[in-house]
């Protein structure tokens, strides 16, 4: 069991449970999953530029990501239904887990200028989403390999029921929000 997980239990499940006043430790929010998604436009001039995006986010998430097609077709890019357009992954269990400890412990410090993240940034049910402006805060990404600076995507699903339920799992779990 990864550490992060061991933390929840041990941690932040007695710490929710007390402040929401759970009954059943199956009420209790946990992370669901983790999506990674780079936009990958430049692709409908250079196919090269899916491969280049493909090793990045291999390397970051350590699984196989799947393509993302155009949905419909816009004449003003140039862009056929149908046509690659991007790449995701679904990071659970281990996997969500390691990667978000990563995130908090070694990207997230390493932005220029980083004075937390916005907690703002939640959909209304408990989830979370974030972009990075650049793959080289990831320390598997080699500098000197890539081919361009590309942003990437991140939405953290949680079972929580609401934002503030959210943000306070997310936070004991020590996503580093701002203190506006």
């Amino acid at each position: 069991m990864s550490g992060l997980r061991e933390r929840y239990q041990r941690e932040v499940v007695p710490a929710l449970r007390e402040r929401y006043g759970y009954r059943n430790v199956m009420q209790v929010p946990h992370l669901e999953k983790v999506i990674l998604n780079i936009g990958v436009g430049e692709a409908i001039q250079d196919a090269k530029a899916l491969e280049g995006a493909e090793a990045d986010l291999v390397a970051i998430s350590g699984q196989h990501p799947v393509t993302t097609r155009a949905k419909r077709s816009i004449a003003a890019f140039r862009l056929r239904q149908g046509m690659p357009v991007g790449l995701k992954v679904t990071l659970r269990g281990r996997r969500m887990y390691d990667f978000f400890e990563k995130l908090v412990n070694i990207a997230l410090p390493r932005m220029r200028e980083f004075r937390g993240v916005s907690p703002d940034s939640f959909d209304g049910r408990g989830n979370f989403s974030l972009g990075i402006r650049e793959q080289t805060v990831f320390a598997e990404i080699d500098y000197s390999k890539i081919d361009k600076l590309r942003g990437l995507e991140v939405a953290i699903i949680t079972t929580a029921g609401t934002d503030d339920e959210g943000r306070h799992l997310l936070e004991l779990l020590g996503m580093p929000f701002s203190k506006e």
